[in-house]
């Protein structure tokens, strides 16, 4: 296996609050990020990502564990005899410097000869896109034009690994949304390893080839974005990643890997969830902590649902394309009792007789109906066994 561009062994962070007290930042995180990999560090304010970029790059002395750059461990080296760079949030620009001031100020201070710099900053800014604004002050440039700046005075000293904490945070939602694709495509184009903080889940869904969800200073799921959204591992991914249902039962047992014609890559065994009224659901069991006799949770994303009618009348859901043989469907029966046109898709709310609420969302493109199901109709909701998960 090729040596890792970051290798996080069993980090711990602690801190002394206010009050004395020893609080554990990050507990016991272990990472391997990959050469040219573009990974994101996801969690809510307080998970610990941001300390363990700030250990990464140096700003921050681990209580415990290891961290190595290229296979070389990093133990007692100064930030600035790293080779990473960073990108903050608030960009850090000098106000007083131009632009290619800034952009020049690493190479100065690393010794690049006048022209050299020059030259190598004239590069960079072409490669963010902004040729022709050297001259100008960072006060007399937009928000997105100041980020530019910034990522063009990291890169400008090629560095082997970018870490960049929220640095889209203080731009608006169109250009923040412009500026993720540009973010990507300028790492696939540089080939140099991100590591990106971020709190929001679409933008690291958009950019990251993968990514760890973080929570109470833990890394509890490590996949792509397919994975974490498709097959989350707890509870916490589930629901912090996108809309999920949750139906609460019993795991009364458990049948081997594809069996059920389940989970297509074969890696969950499927569960039998037995729900208050003593109906059962099946799902794929991918969350570790889940036991036999033990109270789980059916989580099924809104998208995954299929409804359809006592009439036959339906939504055209994905459930509704199970190819002969492949995964079974599980249902529960309800009345629509919220119904809502929100352009893109239908959103419903359907509820059973014993109270279980689930939320459908059909793409209206996809819709086989001619309108939204109107409030108290019969349905029964309809989904694969093998896009649902049993969690704790």
């Amino acid at each position: 296996m090729a040596t890792p561009a970051v290798e996080v062994r069993h980090l711990v962070k602690e801190f002394i609050d206010r009050r004395g007290d020893v609080v554990r930042a990050v507990d016991d995180v272990s990472l391997a990020i990959r050469e040219g990999e573009f990974f994101a560090l996801l969690g809510p304010s307080g998970c610990g990502k941001t300390t363990t970029l700030r250990a990464i790059a140096g700003f921050e002395e681990p209580t415990s564990g290891e961290i190595l750059l290229r296979g070389r461990p990093v133990q007692g080296v100064p930030p600035f005899h790293r080779p990473v760079n960073t990108v903050f949030q608030d960009y850090a620009l000098f106000p007083h410097m131009t632009v290619r001031q800034n952009v020049m100020f690493g190479l100065r201070m690393a010794g690049v000869s006048p022209d050299g710099a020059r030259r190598r900053a004239a590069e960079a800014l072409d490669l963010v896109h902004l040729p022709g604004v050297g001259d100008r002050r960072p006060g007399q440039l937009s928000g997105g034009q100041r980020q530019r700046v910034a990522l063009a005075r990291a890169l400008v000293n090629r560095p082997a690994v970018l870490l960049l904490d929220e640095p889209l945070g203080a731009l608006d939602l169109k250009l923040r949304k412009a500026m993720q694709f540009e973010l990507k495509q300028l790492q696939q184009q540089v080939g140099i390893t991100f590591v990106y903080v971020t709190h929001d889940q679409e933008e690291a869904l958009t950019m990251a080839d993968r990514i760890a969800v973080m929570s109470l200073g833990r890394a509890l799921q490590v996949g792509s974005p397919d994975e974490v959204y498709e097959r989350p591992s707890n509870r916490f991914v589930a629901d912090f990643i996108g809309e999920t249902n949750f139906i609460a039962g019993t795991l009364e047992g458990r049948d081997a890997p594809g069996a059920d014609g389940g989970d297509p890559r074969g890696a969950a065994a499927i569960g039998v969830v037995r729900l208050a009224d003593g109906r059962t659901v099946r799902a794929a069991v991918r969350d570790p902590a889940a036991s036999v006799g033990g109270a789980v949770a059916v989580a099924v994303r809104p998208e995954k649902i299929e409804l359809t009618t006592l009439a036959g009348r339906g939504t055209g859901g994905a459930a509704a394309h199970v190819a002969p043989g492949g995964a079974s469907l599980s249902e529960l029966r309800g009345r629509v009792v919220d119904a809502h046109y929100i352009g893109t898709d239908t959103r419903y709310r359907v509820r059973s007789g014993d109270g279980v609420e689930l939320i459908v969302r059909v793409q209206n493109q996809l819709a086989g109906f001619d309108g939204m199901l109107p409030r108290g109709t019969e349905v029964t909701a309809r989904w694969r066994t093998d896009h649902a998960s049993v969690l704790t």
